[in-house]
């Protein structure tokens, strides 16, 4: 059994913040003035921030930033195959 990276851990955490914010989000669809679940979203959201961050600065973009001046930069790799954690995985 292959161990854990920590980019797999990040990963991971980032996801299952990112993943109750947009639940919080789409109970606030039919409960719109539920001001706790509107500050429980909004502190899921500040607690997926850092680690985005983290993730990005040691391993690149997660998505395409359209706001940003350096548009090419996610094209500039390592791609996830060009990593040397990935190489021992088999598909």
């Amino acid at each position: 059994m292959a161990a854990v990276t920590e980019r797999e851990i990040l990963i991971k955490k980032i996801s299952t913040y990112q993943f109750a914010a947009l639940d919080l989000q789409l109970f606030l669809d039919t409960h719109p003035n539920d001001r706790k679940t509107l500050m429980k979203m909004k502190e899921y959201r500040d607690m997926a921030e850092p680690l985005i961050e983290e993730y990005e600065k040691k391993y690149g973009p997660l998505t395409k930033d359209m706001t940003s001046t350096n548009n090419w930069r996610w094209i500039r790799g390592p791609w996830p195959w060009e990593n040397e954690e990935d190489t021992d995985v088999c598909l």
